[in-house]
């Protein structure tokens, strides 16, 4: 049942997505893939609408990835994708810019990243093949997360093994970094944007600081009950932990995310099987020491997922309890709950 929960989540937020790139709610794909969990809750993980709002990508338990058009309240079985030898947990799209690319992660520790190429004649349909495989990691990989464009066709995988590597095509080869990142088990790992808060309200949308090279910056949550903050080091090459967020969990953290607009402040949502989603902000997420918990919801039942509306302002909770609840912050700073769906 929570596995239903998470996708009923997604395709929540799926909906805020479309509404910010499109203007309207796709409500056919929102209950399509309500339909897709109901039917196939035993063995569903996780649901991804790409960037058009035009496929939805699911993955299951029984080592499949399918990929559906979505045409308003149309839907079709377009492909379905073999390769994994375990449990899928995990998909993602990347955006658009790099051509039509999906990762995968799966129970038997692997990472695929697929594409899709058009067929040979306009007449044939387009061919979806493995492009990278990254056999780096020696347990369950829980979680797939590309990054903001800005910082390139760059993949972060998050692992029970305790480990979190980065993917990343460029000058047309693969490339992989791994390192040790929750000694007990990495569950969850988000991007931060790309840019300042309080960009998207200045008159030059931060242009300036767009100028400069996009700072890479990643969220992750353990089975160590951390919430931990890392950023590419340029000069060396690799990711660093540059810190901890304060008054945290007091068990297992199963999901992070990042608030992917750049508002006032920056948002920090955090799960975890303690019943609570915790909130940290920062006016300066470059120094990490600037992050404060600013807010503790605490809920019935074990929580396994959290996600922000694509304008940032309303957070998504799913938990133990087949409910999903939606929360915004007021003017106040208060957090409140705006919206409950239970089955």
């Amino acid at each position: 049942m929570a596995q239903e929960r998470r996708l009923i989540e997604r395709m929540i937020y799926y909906q805020w997505h479309l509404c910010g790139s499109r203007g309207m709610y796709n409500t056919g794909a929102f209950w399509f893939g309500l339909q897709h969990a109901s039917n196939y809750a035993e063995i569903s993980h996780d649901a991804v609408l790409d960037y058009y709002g035009r496929r939805l990508a699911t993955c299951s338990s029984d080592k499949t990835i399918k990929i559906f058009e979505v045409d308003g309240d149309q839907h079709r079985l377009q492909e379905t994708l073999k390769g994994h030898n375990g449990a899928v947990w995990c998909v993602s799209w990347a955006h658009p810019k790099f051509g039509t690319l999906l990762a995968s992660s799966s129970y038997d520790g692997q990472v695929h990243v697929w594409r899709e190429s058009p067929g040979q004649t306009p007449s044939q349909p387009a061919v979806w093949s493995q492009v990278f495989t990254s056999r780096i990691h020696s347990a369950s990989v829980n979680m797939v997360a590309w990054a903001p464009p800005e910082a390139g066709c760059t993949l972060a995988c998050a692992s029970s093994d305790g480990h979190v590597s980065v993917v990343e095509f460029r000058d047309s080869q693969w490339t992989e970094t791994n390192f040790l990142a929750h000694g007990v088990g990495v569950n969850a790992v988000s991007w931060a944007p790309s840019g300042v808060p309080g960009a998207t309200m200045r008159k030059n949308g931060g242009a300036a600081q767009q100028q400069q090279t996009p700072v890479r910056r990643f969220v992750t949550g353990g089975s160590d009950n951390q919430v931990k903050l890392w950023e590419f080091d340029t000069q060396q090459g690799k990711y660093e932990n540059v810190g901890t967020l304060p008054n945290g969990h007091s068990d297992w953290v199963r999901d992070v995310a990042w608030s992917p607009t750049l508002l006032t402040k920056s948002y920090i949502a955090s799960a975890s099987q303690d019943k609570t989603v915790r909130i940290w902000t920062s006016v300066n997420p470059a120094d990490p020491t600037s992050w404060t918990l600013s807010k503790t919801l605490t809920l019935d039942a074990v929580l396994w997922r959290v996600s922000w509306s694509l304008s940032g302002n309303i957070l998504a909770v799913s938990g133990g309890d087949n409910k999903v609840t939606l929360w915004k912050e007021d003017l106040k700073g208060e957090w409140k709950m705006v919206k409950e769906v239970t089955e």
